[in-house]
């Protein structure tokens, strides 16, 4: 790759843990745009696959699965010192284990998604808060509140989460703009918050439709996706999860309450993966998607709350509402169809995609002037012409976590970090040459335009922006 902008400077050691689809799209970045030589880099993995990229990029590759029972021991072996960084990139490996295994090192690290060890998401001993993406970001921000100002630990900053939380930021400003309301940027979690319920903004989704198609098509009792297969299946399985607006007047049934922490997330006793709801792309339209649980779908909700003592004055809702790939689609409804037992043969798409985009954004609504929606699109052809080892999704993810690295090797005291947390002019800054297209779109649609009713529904005209509206029976 071409020499690009140095971001940051990395004096010691960087440790990669995990090196699949996203890992193999952050390494040429990351040794393009910092100061730092391939000597400086290791790689531990679970799997052999990617170990060739490492090597022709003269990076060090170890497969050395990491588990609750062998991590420190494993860990402590690579040497670390303090001032130097661990990437974890991985699937199944806990998120917090690896915190508390940095934090009194002096190390930095950034992950692309709060994970636990094996078998947390799938275990229905277990109540459906204990397996949710809200009690994993509150034990985090527990061990936050407990080790303030030590090391930088950004914590699910890839795409999505991550990218995501600074294309709201703009998509407010852009909205603010346009209703010519007081300039510059708000100071704080509360200003953003305010800005959000002063333009009217009731729902944010996470709207993103993948169409990226492959030569070879999926076959019987095959998983095929743009990437991770474990984690897409892990948190498919989850309970559905969203965070929950203070507009809403309606209960969804079999919802609940967590009952401890922020508040400002439900969940619905059934998996993410069997749950459906409308949403709308501007190269797409309206299309159904999955409510897979995402950390975003929380922290934006959270940090976009506005409280006056211990009443709820302003929250939006927020989820995600993700179409993947259509062979994807095919390969979620198979696992369904065997009880959620995963399929024996998985792939993930890379070098035989022959065309599509990834359209990922945020969709804000209930706003005036109709919705609007904010994003990356990213197609297959420009991803390959940006980056080696890389599809349109594995990219923008890839390009959230350069960003977010370069902003902890900048801060490195700031201690446990959240992407809402980040200047999302920095972020965009940085992510935006490999995000493709970077734009937003307004729109005229709504949960309940164009709507044909085959049967009767429990809806509400009155309001469209109520969540019984976007669910699909």
């Amino acid at each position: 790759m071409d020499a690009g902008p140095k971001l940051a400077r990395l004096q010691g050691r960087l440790l990669m843990v995990g090196f699949g689809s996203v890992g193999q799209a952050v390494l040429p970045l990351l040794l393009r745009h910092l100061e730092l030589q391939p000597g400086q880099v290791s790689i531990i993995s679970a799997h052999e696959a990617g170990r060739e990229i490492a090597a022709a990029q003269g990076v060090a590759f170890a497969r050395s699965p990491l588990t609750d029972a062998n991590h420190e021991q494993l860990l402590d072996a690579q040497g670390l010192l303090a001032g130097d960084f661990l990437l974890n990139l991985s699937v199944d490996v806990s998120s917090l284990a690896l915190l508390r295994w940095c934090e009194p090192r002096g190390l930095l690290y950034l992950d692309t998604c709060t994970e636990p060890w094996p078998g947390l998401y799938t275990d229905a001993s277990l109540p459906p808060t204990r397996r949710s993406n809200y009690a994993l970001r509150e034990q985090v921000l527990a061990f936050g509140r407990e080790h303030r100002g030590g090391p930088t630990a950004l914590m699910t900053m890839g795409a999505n989460p991550g990218l995501i939380s600074s294309f709201v930021k703009q998509a407010l400003l852009e909205l603010a703009a346009g209703a010519g309301l007081p300039g510059g940027v708000p100071a704080g979690r509360c200003g953003w918050a305010g800005l959000a319920r002063d333009l009217g903004v009731r729902v944010i989704h996470v709207a993103e439709r993948d169409t990226q198609v492959c030569s070879c098509h999926k076959r019987r009792d095959e998983f095929v996706n743009t990437w991770s297969v474990d984690g897409f299946v892990s948190e498919a399985c989850q309970p559905a999860e969203l965070g929950w607006g203070s507009h809403e007047r309606h209960w969804p049934e079999h919802a609940g309450r967590h009952g401890y922490g922020c508040d400002a997330a439900i969940y619905l006793q059934r998996p993410g993966a069997a749950t459906r709801v409308r949403s709308w792309t501007p190269l797409e339209g309206p299309y159904h998607g999955f409510l897979i649980t995402h950390a975003e779908a929380i922290s934006i909700a959270d940090h976009l709350t506005l409280r006056s003592g211990d009443e709820l004055v302003y929250r939006p809702t927020v989820h995600y509402a993700y179409h993947p790939c259509d062979d994807a689609v095919l390969s979620l409804h198979e696992f369904a169809g065997r009880n959620w037992r995963l399929q024996s043969i998985q792939r993930i798409v890379r070098d035989e995609i022959v065309a599509g985009v990834d359209e990922l954004g945020v969709l804000l609504m209930g706003q005036a002037g109709g919705i609007y929606w904010y994003g990356s699109r990213l197609d297959i052809a420009r991803a390959r012409e940006m980056a080696p080892h890389s599809n349109a999704t594995s990219l923008q993810v890839a390009a959230g976590v350069l960003a977010g690295v370069a902003w902890a090797l900048q801060h490195p005291g700031a201690g446990v970090v959240e992407p809402d947390e980040l200047p999302h002019d920095f972020v965009l800054g940085i992510a935006r040459p490999y995000l493709g297209e970077l734009l937003g779109v307004r729109g005229d649609w709504d949960p309940l335009r164009d709507r044909g009713r085959l049967f009767e529904e429990e809806l509400d005209p009155a309001d469209p922006w109520q969540f019984r509206n976007f669910l699909v029976a």
